[in-house]
């Protein structure tokens, strides 16, 4: 359920569709597209780093 609602945040097709819900839900979303996002890039920047040491 986790995985699939991560995938489901990363999903391209997803990203800039209007999220059903009052406002507060909405911009949680948000953030935690934004969040998601952010961990894999600092994930994908150490992995360079360390591989290219």
């Amino acid at each position: 359920m986790f995985l699939k609602k991560i995938l489901h945040y990363l999903n391209p097709a997803n990203f800039f569709k209007k999220e059903e819900g009052n406002l507060n839900l909405r911009m949680m979303h948000g953030i935690n597209k934004i969040s998601i996002l952010m961990f894999l890039i600092c994930i994908v920047v150490l992995l360079v780093r360390y591989l290219g040491r």
